[in-house]
């Protein structure tokens, strides 16, 4: 079984394109299943039944205490699985074509006011930047410490662009200076199976990238680093001149969300922020799909539940009988 997983999970990535962190998480999930099928004395799939398998799930919500919206995740991941092993004639039925998915209500995403975002985006500034540590003495922590207030540049062009595009923190990290077409106005963005998508940049957003390339990103480069070159390179460095991670966006959004007195905000709240904002502002449903790039439009139809101001007033105005 485990000679399929690891087949399962090549075919996933070679063919179907599935980003990094997408991989992780079906493996996981699959080697879970594997592990109870073990655990009840199964050792090839083809002898996986669907009580078997509805006997797993049942197990992932009473004793690992998983959401209903992890074990629809799971259920997913599970019937990829299994209907890539019919295909390839590793079994001869799906066990898991006849499990429904778990009921779940949706969690409407925290969203902050255009205010808050305002105060998030300007807590990135100069007067807010850290001041050089004078303790340290090596040359190595002398230099970290004198970029250390250009910095604040690199997070407002990080903020603006999550805001102003919609962005994913694992999409962010991607982008390469080369990406951002500056006469269109325009980014190239890579998102989940290496789809790429075009997303307009706001004046504000332009204007913080344009400052953090000049003034600040050339002292980041590593000039033994080639991946890193000053005209093709990642955009968003950190202060060793590395690519900025998943987690470090996360982290540095926390730490402006800090500085500007807000809780529980995280780079994902910013995008939820940029379709809430857009569709009170009358942006057509399926336009904001293909910025945000969702494939399937259901996934975006969430954003109609966070403010109901813009339906309310449509309705008050055209209604016969408001």
């Amino acid at each position: 079984m485990a000679h399929a997983r690891t087949r399962f999970l090549t075919f996933l990535r070679v063919e179907a394109g599935l980003a990094a962190n997408t991989l992780v998480a079906y493996g996981w999930d699959i080697e879970l299943l594997l592990r109870d099928l073990s655990a009840a004395g199964i050792t090839e799939i083809q002898a996986a039944t669907p009580r078997m398998v509805a006997e797993h799930l049942a197990s992932l919500k009473r004793v690992r205490e998983l959401q209903g919206s992890s074990v629809t995740r799971h259920l997913a991941a599970i019937r990829v699985f299994f209907r890539w092993a019919c295909s390839n004639r590793l079994i001869e039925s799906d066990p898991s074509e006849i499990l429904e998915r778990p009921h779940r209500w949706k969690k409407l995403p925290g969203v902050l006011s255009p205010r808050n975002v305002k105060k998030l985006i300007e807590s990135a500034s100069e007067s807010a930047a850290p001041t050089p540590s004078r303790t340290r003495k090596s040359a190595e922590s002398a230099s970290e410490s004198a970029a250390a207030p250009s910095l604040w540049m690199r997070d407002r062009a990080l903020l603006e662009l999550l805001y102003s595009s919609g962005l994913r923190a694992s999409e962010a990290a991607g982008i390469r200076i080369g990406d951002f077409i500056e006469t269109l106005g325009v980014l190239k963005v890579t998102g989940k199976g290496n789809k790429q998508r075009l997303v307009p940049v706001g004046i504000p957003a332009r204007d913080a990238m344009r400052h953090y390339i000049q003034a600040c990103r050339p002292a980041l480069v590593r000039p033994d680093d080639p991946t890193n070159s000053i005209h093709d390179g990642h955009l968003l460095l950190s202060k060793s001149g590395r690519p900025l991670e998943r987690v470090a966006i996360w982290q540095i959004v926390k730490r402006c969300a800090n500085a500007a007195g807000l809780h529980d905000v995280h780079p994902h709240t910013l995008r939820h922020s940029f379709a809430t904002h857009l569709l009170a502002g009358g942006a057509d449903l399926r336009v904001v799909q293909e910025l945000l790039g969702h494939a399937d439009i259901s996934t975006t139809q969430i954003y109609t539940h966070v403010d109901r101001s813009h339906l309310q007033a449509v309705v008050k105005k055209h209604h016969p009988r408001p």
